[in-house]
């Protein structure tokens, strides 16, 4: 079990730096898109300054936490599609007949066709959840180390979420539309303090969109340092990998071929 997992380490560094090679190799377009997305967040989290200027305290909550909130599912965002990019194209590879390629290749499917891509304006999101951290919370270490390892929870929740409803593309033939509407609700609902929910809502954010476990279990955990809330953010993030694997697999069964012939170098 130890030799498979240090092997598919090498597999995730491997297509990382080939990835990353070819990123780079349009320096200008790569460093545009980091540039913009990094702006784009800077906005946004203006805004919630702007509010806290004129609302100290938000039921709870303060400027401190919404930074690290912002922080969290931004870094967990980014995390997620610099390393399993190709999760964003899911739907449209499985409508198009396009797993062919990826099926040729040995070991499981499904973690080579995630790592086939990065996503260059994700490498913008993981910089800035990162830099508004450390510059407007100024964490001590084990705060930062636990920060850290809540982002890479936050990015098992959005990578098995793209799985999951990628998925339902094996299901309901093209599935881009739905996937997408869900992907852009999970991210607005993990950008938004979770005390402004309540009842029927906040079960919503804890089982259909569970952006609960970006956006409360882990301001939780780093308020007073809760390995209790940690290990709720940690479940939470691997039981919607595990349900996107598993539908995954299960719908493979249904897969149609699209009876293309291509090759990849």
């Amino acid at each position: 079990m130890i030799r498979t997992l240090i092997g598919y380490c090498q597999l995730v560094y491997a297509y990382f730096c080939l990835n990353l090679k070819a990123q780079v190799e349009y320096r200008g377009a790569l460093a545009s898109q980091i540039c913009a997305m990094f702006i784009n967040n800077c906005f946004w989290l203006a805004f919630w300054s702007l509010f806290f200027l004129r609302f100290p305290v938000l039921r709870g909550w303060q400027i401190s936490d919404v930074v690290t909130m912002w922080g969290i599912a931004a870094c967990g965002f980014g995390l997620a599609h610099v390393v399993f990019g190709n999760g964003l194209f899911l739907p449209s590879l499985i409508a198009k007949g396009q797993l062919d390629t990826w099926m040729l290749y040995p070991r499981a499917l499904l973690p080579h066709l995630l790592l086939g891509k990065m996503s260059a304006t994700a490498i913008g999101d993981t910089l800035f959840g990162v830099f508004v951290y450390v510059i407007f919370v100024r964490p001590d270490l084990p705060h930062f180390a636990l920060f850290l390892l809540l982002s890479v929870s936050a990015a098992v929740l959005f990578s098995g979420f793209s799985i999951l409803t990628g998925s339902l593309g094996f299901f309901v033939g093209n599935a881009e539309g739905i996937s997408e509407q869900c992907r852009f609700a999970l991210v607005t609902f993990s950008t938004y303090p979770a005390t402004l929910f309540d009842g029927k809502v906040k079960l919503l954010l804890l089982t259909v969109i569970p952006a609960a476990f970006v956006s409360n279990f882990p301001i939780e955990a780093l308020r007073s340092l809760s390995w209790q809330a940690t290990v709720y953010s940690l479940v939470g993030s691997f039981a919607i990998l595990i349900a996107g694997v598993t539908l995954f697999y299960w719908g493979l069964k249904r897969y149609e071929s699209g009876n293309l012939m291509e090759m990849r170098g």
